[in-house]
Order: structure tokens, then sequence, then C-alpha cells
């Protein structure tokens, strides 16, 4: 009978890995705790400040209005990184991080910048253009795209490709113009107390107007190009060090001119700034939701074609590629499993899916020679996630097969659930055994991870 391993082994005989103390500062807990504390702090003293240029009344005004757009511009990214949806702590610390710690950064750079500009060329409104259309892009995109830096750096196995790299930047993005639009409108609100403009001629109402109404979309839209940076680093091989610096380094080049051709549009005359919005926003927006669009179709596309290896080789269910290579076959799994098992079968339901989807994508990058050195481990890993959800996901994917596939579907494989697959042991590329208590069946080809 065939054993089971979740982890490799170290070969016999060779020695162990020396045994190092993990130093205090090391431990998880307490960078959790700092990071915490850093963004805490951050937040208070950014919320002083706007206040302390807004007041209290313009204060709550600015933040009632520009909380409007957040809720739809999470929903979309959110909804962008469904295939394979990240862990919720990294959205909520790449929004944090845009709303305090880049805000913050933002607002003392500028400030100074501006100043010191306005001191050395003694021309305050020369300085008060060049910060905007110079300082604050650099400032600005720099301090947004730490959050990606740092999930990149920090969180690499959840930022595989360029949907997590458009999504933890378009999140930090929206958690920045947040913070950006409360001192915005808080402003505006104060000036339109001291002139006494009221209705849709006010201050507040144009100034609400153009950057939540017309342009919610603008940071994010600025940031998004150092994700997909980013994106296309995380997806070349290790050993391409210069491309996976120069990448993020264009994308981030990018983002600053498109954000200081934004902030200039105003000194391209009276119709500057619908100019630039019709002919340059306008179309890079549609050019990047295209892109994101058709890579979440090639992650579906990706898992219809990498996922049936692991049918031949006994982990999955003959209907498995294909249900989890369709969002609305998924959906219905999950429907299916909550009705009939309850909530939680529907959460397992749902965890099934990520992991079969990170499998495809690292079956895929171990193809192309992408695929780091800890290929072997992190398929052991996912596939042992896979083994212990089975019993409730199967049946519930397989009908949702049956319910979205074709007529000729069913006679495609052989055999149907219930019951495992007619061959549910096998020997894999690496040598290690298959699912439990199985025998074995024909094995899938094999390939290296480092391969060119």
């Amino acid at each position: 009978m065939a054993t089971f391993s979740p982890y490799p082994t170290h070969p016999t005989g060779a020695p162990g890995p020396k045994f190092r103390p993990v130093r205090w500062w090391q431990r998880g807990w307490v960078r959790y705790g700092a990071l915490i504390a850093l963004l805490a702090i951050s937040g208070l003293v950014i919320l002083a400040l706007v206040r302390e240029q807004t007041g209290t009344e313009g204060f709550l005004v600015g933040i009632g209005l520009a909380v409007l757009p957040v809720p739809l511009l999470l929903a979309v990214f959110r909804w962008l990184d469904r295939v394979e949806p990240g862990p919720w702590r990294n959205l909520l610390f790449a929004f944090a991080w845009g709303a305090c710690a880049a805000a913050l950064i933002a607002i003392v750079a500028n400030s100074f910048a501006t100043k010191w500009i306005a001191t050395a060329t003694a021309d305050p409104s020369n300085a008060n253009t060049l910060g905007a259309t110079v300082i604050a892009p650099v400032v600005e995109e720099s301090a947004k795209a730490a959050a990606v830096l740092l999930v990149f750096l920090f969180r690499r196995r959840n930022f595989t490709g360029i949907i997590d790299g458009m999504v933890i930047a378009g999140v930090a993005a929206t958690g920045f113009a947040f913070t950006e639009n409360i001192l915005y409108l808080g402003t505006a609100f104060g000036t339109d107390q001291l002139t006494g403009d009221r209705g849709i001629t006010s201050v507040t109402a144009a100034t609400f107007f153009v950057r939540v109404v017309m342009s919610p979309f603008a940071h994010p839209l600025f940031t998004v190009l150092t994700g997909i940076g980013f994106g296309i680093a995380a997806r070349a091989a290790d050993r391409r060090q210069v491309r996976r610096v120069l990448l993020p380094l264009c994308g981030l080049l990018l983002a600053m001119g498109m954000h200081a051709l934004w902030n200039g549009s105003s000194a391209f005359g009276r119709y500057g700034f619908f100019v630039v919005y019709a002919v340059f926003m306008v179309p890079v927006f549609g050019l990047l939701t295209w892109l994101a669009v058709w890579t979440r179709q090639r992650e579906l596309r990706t898992v219809r074609e990498e996922l049936p290896a692991y049918v031949c080789a006994g982990w999955l269910g003959p209907a498995e590629p294909f249900a989890l290579g369709s969002m609305g076959a998924r959906r219905l799994a999950r429907d299916y499993a909550g009705h009939h098992l309850g909530k939680q079968a529907a959460r397992t339901v749902a965890q099934y899916e990520v992991y079969a989807t990170s499998l495809a994508s690292l079956r895929q990058r171990g193809q192309r020679g992408r695929a780091g050195a800890d290929f072997v481990v992190r398929e052991r890993e996912l596939l042992a996630e896979l083994w212990q959800r089975r019993q409730v996901a199967r049946p519930a994917l397989e009908y949702a097969a049956r319910s979205t596939a074709p007529h000729q579907w069913p006679g495609q494989w052989p055999g149907h659930w219930p019951g495992a697959w007619p061959g549910s042991g096998p020997s894999t590329p690496y040598g290690y055994s298959g699912p439990p208590g199985g025998r074995p069946t024909v094995p899938y080809p094999a390939y290296s991870p480092y391969r060119s």
C-alpha cells in the first residue's frame, strides 16, 4: 500500500539543518505588534494633522463624503481577486498603509519640499505648481509602492502574479485617496463656510464632483501600474534578479509619470483637465480594465489546463478541473455545499477552490522554470490541504460540473463521483506516493521546476 508524507524528508545520512535560536525581535507577534503600532501611530498623527487643517466640522464632513467611493473600489478589487483570493490581512494592511503611513509620508514630505522650494526661489506660486507636478507624484507613488513592496517581500506565497500586484496596489491607493479626500473635501467645506457658498455652486460640491464622481479611480489607476511591475516580476524566475528589480521600477516610473500628467493638467489651459481626462485617463483605465479581466480569465484557463495532471495521478476527481476553471461552477458548488451541509461546508469548498487554484499556478510556474526552491514542499502542502477537504468539496464540484457543462461532458472521463478515481495511488514526478489507501495509476509526465 502506498504511503503518504505531506513533507519531504532529508536523504538518509544527510545532516539536518543546524538549530538556530530565534531572537525575541524575530518572533511573529513582535513584528506584527510593531507593524500595528506603526500604522496606529501614523493614523493618529495624520488624522490630527488633517483635523488641524480642516477644523472639526470640516473633518467630519470630509470623512462622510470621502468614504462613499471606498466600498465600491474595494469590492471591485476583491472581485478581481476572486479566482485566487489573497488573505484579508494583506488587504487590510495595504489599505491601512495607504490611509495612514503613506498619507503621513506624503503630507509631511510635500509640505517640506514645497516650503523649501518657495524659500529657495522666493516664488510661492511657482513652488506650489512645481510641488504638485513634480514632488507630489514622486513622493506619493513611492509611499504607496512601499505597501506593494512589503507584501512582495514578506508575503511572497500570496504574491504570484499580475492580479495580486494590481489588487494590493489598488487597495493601498484606495486607502491613500480616502485620507487625501478627507483633507480636500474638509478644506473645501471650510472655504464655503467663510464665503457663505451653498448648493451645487459651492467649492465642496465642485471638489466632490471632480474627486469622488469623475475620478475616484485616479490614485488606484496610478499605483496599479506599479503593482503590474511587481506582478510581472513575481512570475519571473528567481535567478533573473535584474528583471525582478527593473520591472517594478519601470512600473513605478510609469505611475509617477501618469500622476504628474494628471496633476499638471491645469497647466494645459482652461480645458486641460478635461483633455487629459478624455485622452489619457479614460483610455488607460479601459486598457487596465481589459488587462485585469484578461488576466483573470487566463488564471481560470491555467486551472483547466494544469489540474488534469493531478486527476490522472488520483489526487483530484475527474470533474474538478472543469468546475474549478469556471467561476459560475465554483459559485454553484459553494451554494450546493452550503444548502446541504451548512455554511462551514461552503467555506470548506471555497478553501478547496483557492488551494486548487494555487496548485495549478504553482505547476505552471514549475513547467516554465519559474518555481522557487520550495516547489516540492509547496506542492505537497497544497495537495495535503486538498486531500483533507475532498469529502466535502468533491460532491459539490461534481454537481456543479454536471449542472454547467455541455451534455457531452460526462463521457469525457471514465468513472464518476461518488467513488474514487479508478486509480488513486499515483507515482508523482518527484517520487513521493499519492493519496493514502490507493493503488498505482498512470503517472503524469515529469518536469523540472528549474527548467529554462
